[in-house]
């Protein structure tokens, strides 16, 4: 069995290989954006207070960000050496990573009980001077931050999954998890089948069964099926070297995902300038977008451990195919999100039962922002190819700049503008596509100079001579 996984990886086409492990992954990460929507669906039609509870998840949203970026951050670290490891042979190396993997999540889930226990409400109220807003986001945050073990520690199960080519598992792993959570949802947050009724606090406990069930699913996989990552006691012993291997490769993708914490807490503030309607139009907005995104991130995360591998192996031709086929497919996952969100646009505002100056804000940014898709595709995928070839500097460089450099000063300068006429609203909007633009033309410049940076040797072998080109 291991040595079937070890010719997929070594030997079938990239295009069919970024297929095979790139579908599943996609799945698996659009259903991680599923926690999100599905709790802002249900709220937003409770009773009473809809509007409110689904502002109060938007405050919260920029530390659930931060939750996952910290944990797949690691797992991703983890994923790209353990492939490499693999790629190189050296099982014992991928085994002391899968173990100190581990061992870093359980920090990780100490680190934010302790925020959830003690700075969850000086958080939110930071946000907004509403108080029935601050309470409702408040009560929500404390509960996943509190019980986020099953966030942190699925974040790294399901990178080993990955790593080691069992993409299906770690996304049925995801699956049930989703499958939970929609379940739970209702009856948590309107009281059905005689529980009582919990609003936002509902929401956020199915959130937290949902990913607990598939931390537990992703571990039985791990432990029964992923038997090419040994599991010995001692490989769970802390290894500084270890540790920092993990993070020179997981720390630009925890920065990268951090930052769109630190984007959407910022744009709460810039927006909440504006109007308490611009902050729920974008926070919905930008749920809505991470199925896209998500999906996007699935491919860089297919794309990440077959470049990985074929960097162990010094084979250009393949590394040479991930970049390629990884641009290919991303961009037309962009493109199919940018038509069905330019068709069904109205549609979802209605989902939401939003109307009013909230509901033309969202409408207007589905419309506008959507326009940036091809663009992110294309930096997202390069992220994935610079973590793969050990450039974490250059994917960070591409995560500052799309999400805060450009981000932030047009932002402010747009917002000024709308906020004088609130009749160009819109043209608030225009700064995500301009972000993503300006960042695709230097990711090129940065992917050019790690190429040239990186001397790979690709060999054939004809006639037992071996030709390097």
């Amino acid at each position: 069995m291991e040595n079937i996984k070890q010719n997929k990886m070594e030997n079938m086409p990239i295009r069919k290989l970024l297929l095979s492990m790139g579908i599943p992954m996609i799945i698996s990460m659009v259903l991680q954006a599923v926690y999100n929507i599905v709790d802002s669906a249900f709220v937003s039609n409770m009773k009473t207070g809809g509007e409110t509870a689904l502002n109060a998840l938007t405050l919260a949203f920029p530390l659930q960000i931060l939750m996952v970026a910290v944990g797949i951050g690691t797992g991703v670290g983890a994923n790209v050496l353990v492939a490499k490891s693999l790629g190189m042979k050296d099982s014992e190396r991928a085994g002391k990573t899968a173990g100190n993997a581990v061992f870093l999540a359980f920090v990780i889930y100490i680190a934010f009980l302790v925020f959830g226990i003690m700075g969850a409400g000086a958080y939110i109220r930071s946000q907004t001077s509403n108080m029935k807003v601050a309470e409702m986001g408040t009560d929500y945050l404390k509960i996943c931050c509190i019980f986020s073990f099953g966030m942190s520690f699925f974040a790294v199960y399901e990178k080993l999954l990955q790593s080691a080519g069992h993409s299906v598992c770690s996304t049925i792993a995801q699956i049930m998890g989703a499958i939970t959570n929609i379940i739970l949802d209702p009856m948590f947050i309107y009281g059905w089948f005689g529980l009582p009724e919990m609003g936002v606090k509902g929401a956020a406990y199915a959130t937290v069964i949902g990913q607990i069930v598939s931390f537990l699913v992703a571990l039985i996989f791990h432990l029964k099926i992923n038997t090419v990552i040994q599991n010995k006691i001692c490989y769970f012993r802390p290894s500084l070297s270890i540790i920092k291997e993990i993070y020179k490769i997981g720390l630009p993708a925890i920065i990268s995902q951090a930052l769109i914490s630190v984007m959407t807490y910022g744009l709460n503030i810039i927006f909440g300038n504006i109007s308490e309607a611009m902050v729920t139009a974008y926070g919905l907005y930008y749920k809505i977008q991470q199925f896209l995104l998500f999906a996007a991130f699935g491919m860089r995360d297919a794309i990440m451990p077959v470049t990985a591998f074929s960097f162990g192996m010094k084979n250009k031709e393949r590394i040479s195919n991930c970049v390629k086929y990884g641009h290919i497919y991303t961009i037309i996952i962009m493109i199919a999100g940018l038509i069905a969100i330019e068709i069904f646009a109205v549609p979802f505002s209605d989902i939401f039962g939003l109307s009013g100056e909230t509901q033309k804000l969202f409408i207007s940014a589905m419309r506008i922002i959507s326009v940036s898709f091809v663009f992110a595709g294309i930096n997202i995928a390069f992220q994935g190819i610079f973590q793969a070839m050990e450039g974490g500097i250059e994917s960070l460089i591409i995560s500052i700049c799309r999400q805060v450099v450009f981000i932030f000063p047009f932002a402010f300068i747009f917002a000024g503008i709308t906020k004088s006429d609130t009749s160009i609203s819109w043209l608030s909007w225009i700064t995500f596509p301009i972000a993503e633009m300006l960042t695709a033309v230097i990711a090129v410049m940065l992917f050019k100079r790690i190429w040239h940076k990186n001397n790979f040797c690709y060999v054939k072998k004809i006639n037992a001579v071996c030709i390097s080109q």
